[in-house]
């Protein structure tokens, strides 16, 4: 068949390049000016073939063997997970993938602590994809959202405290939670009761609160998220205290202070 058909043809159905044996130049161009991705299907095409299957197919860079950073960066811009198409990218292109979207990082090989953080930073879920994050960067997404705790599989007790100092829900994505550790969440957010009351006995949180509400740098949060937390009253079947009466008996000074100024906002 003659040459002008052939391109014709390929005008009209760029895939046909596919069955063509010996593609000439001219019929290459076309095809990829149709449909970038078809430049799998090129032998050694030219750096001409690859700038223009990247210019309409930017997930063209997957069939580029040896792209210039150019190339790499032009094809990132145009969507974070083409990182996943280039062999050997350059730090430049990592972290412009992973500034659009944390989730990148699933990409990287064996990632630094640096770009580690940079995920997190920007979608603390990016936890997920990261095999074995530094404490650093465990701590860095804990922060952001009490949530990214589920995505670590043997958090320290340290990161774990600090998931449910930030949100008491935390205590749902502690796999081992046995009653020390039960007792080490109260200290931190008296509200955790209200997940495990049934776990814990009277005498057992009221030892946690003694510890706690004896301190003169107790946190004005603790304080009032235990005067108002409703799991623990005087009328509960579980965990019946008298909550001013107990401060009265141990609290600290700043406690003190503190439950009279809650107590004076109730009237």
């Amino acid at each position: 068949m003659e040459e002008s058909k052939l391109i014709e043809i390929i005008k009209i159905n760029p895939a046909s390049i596919k069955t063509i044996k010996h593609p000439t130049d001219e019929m290459k161009l076309w095809a990829v000016k149709k449909d970038g991705l078809l430049l799998e299907y090129i032998d050694s095409p030219t750096r001409e073939l690859q700038e223009l299957a990247l210019n309409n197919n930017t997930r063209a860079i997957k069939f580029i063997n040896n792209p210039t950073e150019e190339m790499m960066i032009r094809a990132v811009k145009a969507g974070w997970s083409n990182l996943q198409y280039i062999k050997t990218p350059t730090d430049e292109v990592i972290k412009l993938a992973i500034d659009q979207a944390g989730w990148a990082i699933q990409y990287v090989e064996d990632p630094s602590e640096a770009l580690q953080l940079l995920a997190v930073r920007k979608n603390y879920d990016a936890l997920k994809y990261i095999k074995a994050p530094y404490e650093r960067v465990q701590e860095e997404a804990v922060r952001i959202s009490y949530e990214a705790l589920r995505y670590i599989p043997l958090p320290s007790l340290p990161i774990e405290l600090m998931a449910i100092k930030s949100n008491e829900a935390a205590v749902k994505f502690i796999t081992h939670l046995d009653k020390p550790k039960m007792l080490e969440c109260l200290k931190v957010n008296i509200l955790v009761t209200k997940y495990i009351e049934r776990e814990i006995s009277k005498d057992e949180l009221e030892d946690v609160l003694k510890e706690v509400l004896s301190r003169e740098d107790v946190e004005e949060k603790y304080v009032r998220d235990f005067l108002n937390c409703a799991v623990i009253n005087r009328n509960s079947k579980t965990l019946p205290i008298d909550k001013m009466m107990f401060i009265d008996q141990y609290g600290s000074k700043t406690v003190k202070k503190i439950a009279v100024d809650e107590k004076l906002k109730m009237i």
